[in-house]
């Protein structure tokens, strides 16, 4: 297994935002976390990343215990995440954001070939490649903070909210991109509002209510399952 969060507990003052949840995610994979606002789902990016410690249970990647490892870390392990909100680097141009990503590798012709795909899977980023990040819309916003996220190399790529404020239109072309990545040999875990889109791209799902599990299954079988479908898909 490539990641397990195991039992985790994850609070914020006297407030308890994780009650023991356990998320695995196998290498290959596409794993996504759908839920409400305020399920959890990124309290769980949060206790993977390293951003936020757990106040119990544990993280292990690669075989490894990292939950004691800072962020930083568990990003050169290939533990990367793209935040909610992208976290760009708004008075940078595109190429300093996609520096920024590379920024821990010494592997220069490595890294051109990762500018390549990058601006493959991505072309409106090398039109721009000069262009101050901060005066991109928001979708070619959030195909930087993959492209930036991308540029290290992730093992596993964690993605919070890929979708979030995105026309329909913008949110199918991060989603097939999206799985264009994982068919390149990228591991995926999304955390993602939108459930139909997030739940027909992935292999398994975990459905989070308040800081707990309720459903795990196939995406495909969660897309039938009643419940979830008149909770998160409106039918």
């Amino acid at each position: 297994m490539l990641l397990e969060l195991e039992n985790a507990v994850l609070s914020y003052g006297k407030i308890e935002a994780l009650h023991g949840i356990s998320v695995q995610v196998a290498e290959g994979e596409v794993v996504s976390l759908i839920g409400a606002n305020g399920a959890g789902k990124t309290s769980t990016m949060r206790a993977l990343s390293g951003v936020r410690g757990l106040s119990a249970g544990k993280v292990v990647f690669e075989g490894e215990d990292v939950t004691r490892l800072r962020a930083d870390q568990r990003m050169r392990k290939g533990l990367v995440l793209t935040p909610e909100g992208r976290g760009i680097f708004p008075g940078m141009s595109v190429t300093e954001n996609l520096n920024m990503g590379a920024y821990t590798r010494k592997d220069k012709s490595a890294i051109d070939e990762d500018y390549d795909r990058v601006f493959g899977l991505f072309p409106r980023m090398s039109e721009r490649r000069k262009q101050v990040a901060g005066t991109l819309s928001g979708g070619e916003q959030q195909m930087l903070a993959i492209g930036r996220a991308l540029m290290s190399r992730p093992k596993l790529l964690m993605l919070d909210e890929p979708s979030m404020g995105l026309a329909p239109m913008l949110i199918q072309q991060i989603f097939d991109i999206i799985t264009e990545i994982s068919k390149q040999g990228t591991t995926i875990l999304v955390v993602e509002q939108n459930a139909k889109q997030a739940l027909s791209r992935s292999d398994r799902a975990y459905v989070l209510e308040t800081g707990r599990i309720v459903k795990t299954g196939t995406g495909a079988e969660l897309l039938d399952d009643p419940s979830v479908r008149e909770a998160y898909l409106g039918v």
